[in-house]
């Protein structure tokens, strides 16, 4: 899971990055200037899809609050906005590997053209039929399923696409600002989607979203194919899911770290639950608190993306060490006895989920066969996005019989569990050992290679 020089506290990935070199080398892609937080933003290509992303969040956040509130109006029930909900994440999980072999198998660019015009379409089919007056909530559970249908493409394809804008050395920076990107728009599409359904109604929130994909679409028509790091394209053939799932499975740095992502994404982010009901339930202060909440958490993992686009590298130890705080964070939280000192552990519980889903992203584009890193993205992405449904009606029940407290805590000590565990078993394939000492008086844990005598008592 070495991405990288420097990440000596990592095993090395046993598959080399075979990726092309652009004919025309991207202005900034020198090695030097990775220590820029903004580094990866001197790529022309990369700038362009950046800027897009910008417009293109923001409208996906505003649809997504005006999609509930619509959905909310026409039925008077949580429960049909739960089932919107599902239907967009559920194609997902029911066909997700497929998109990744046909991601692997398509070009990218012009894949990630057709799955955004699709999405634009159906943001403004949605816009007419509400502005028209004859929405239903038909319309709208089918307008979430087909955005999840465009999704199962869309999502690998745009994760694998990073590599070929900015290749390998800035690959950490560009995962980063991506992610420092949407969380950007989560700040801000929600705001700007309150102010246009109370002023104007939620089928203008529609309409800004479909139009929103213009953005990025032009910057994808504007890039230089000339500047792109080229791959190889997998053949159609038969049995490439089971050659994907084959791939991962060998690759102990792989496995392991979808796992931990896995255990952190279903238990540790089900914040939903718990931070409607300790707003509600627990300190009785109403929607303003989940609202402040959310924001808290939202700055924090802003911070988190900005922070992980300065490091430049994605190493196991900075992995582990996040999900042990993640977890360790949500225990105190849940013990906070009052609402001040509840929200002050957001802003790092942001941040250290942040530096988790980022340094896994990096860490397993970077160790991934470029002819397999879609069907290894796809992996990926539904085992993050899929842990939501699983993990949800876990923490609720565990919420409703035992208390919001003990659900909080439950899930930040299972993902706390999960990275000990999953820490100590990749130092062991990587025959590294856990070093504790003092560096400059301060106390120091890492990895570090084992010595030759201690390789021969490994059993």
């Amino acid at each position: 899971m070495s991405t990288g020089p420097g990440a000596d506290s990592a095993p090395a990935p046993t598959t080399p990055d075979t990726t092309r070199q652009p004919s025309h080398r991207p202005s900034g892609s020198s090695r030097s200037s990775r220590s820029s937080m903004f580094s990866s933003l001197r790529v022309r290509n990369y700038r362009l899809f950046f800027a897009g992303q910008v417009v293109s969040n923001i409208g996906t956040w505003m649809q997504r609050i005006a999609q509930d509130w619509l959905v909310l109006s026409l039925t008077g029930s949580a429960t049909a906005v739960g089932v919107t909900t599902a239907l967009q994440f559920l194609p997902m999980l029911l066909f997700g590997l497929y998109g990744g072999v046909l991601v692997d198998r398509l070009p990218k660019r012009r894949t990630l053209l057709v799955t955004q015009s699709a999405m634009a379409v159906t943001g403004v089919a949605l816009a007419a039929l509400t502005l028209s007056g004859h929405v239903q909530v038909w319309h709208v559970y089918l307008a979430a399923f087909a955005v999840g249908l465009a999704t199962v493409v869309d999502n690998p394809a745009r994760q694998s696409f990073v590599s070929e804008m900015v290749g390998p050395e800035q690959l950490q920076n560009a995962v980063s600002l991506n992610s420092a990107n949407f969380q950007s728009a989560r700040l801000v599409g929600p705001a700007v989607a309150g102010l246009m359904i109370t002023g104007v109604g939620t089928g203008w929130a529609f309409l800004f979203n479909g139009l929103s994909f213009v953005a990025p679409i032009a910057g994808l028509l504007l890039m230089r194919a000339r500047e792109l790091y080229a791959v190889e394209r997998a053949p159609r053939a038969k049995g490439q899911l089971r050659e994907g799932l084959h791939y991962v499975a060998g690759r102990p740095d792989l496995i392991w770290t979808i796992t931990l992502v896995g255990f952190v994404g279903t238990f540790g982010f089900n914040f939903p639950v718990y931070l409607s009901a300790f707003a509600d339930d627990v300190f009785h202060a109403g929607a303003g608190s989940y609202s402040l909440f959310n924001t808290l958490m939202a700055v924090g993992s802003l911070a988190g993306a900005l922070l992980a686009a300065r490091r430049g590298t994605a190493r196991m130890r900075v992995m582990i060490g996040a999900a042990v705080l993640f977890g360790a964070m949500e225990i105190l939280a849940a013990t906070a006895p009052s609402l001040w000192l509840f929200a002050l552990f957001m802003a790092p519980i942001g941040m250290f989920g942040m530096t988790i889903n980022v340094t896994a992203n990096t860490s397993i584009q970077m160790g991934t066969d470029p002819a397999m890193r879609g069907r290894v993205m796809a992996l990926y992405m539904m085992v993050f996005l899929g842990g939501s449904p699983v993990g949800a009606p876990i923490a609720g029940w565990i919420t409703d019989a035992y208390g919001v407290r003990a659900g909080l805590a439950v899930g930040g000590a299972i993902a706390t569990a999960a990275a000990v565990v999953i820490g100590l078993v990749l130092a062991r394939v990587g025959n590294l050992r856990l070093s504790v000492g003092w560096h400059h008086g301060h106390p120091r844990v890492r990895f570090v290679p084992r010595e030759k005598g201690e390789l021969a008592t490994v059993g």
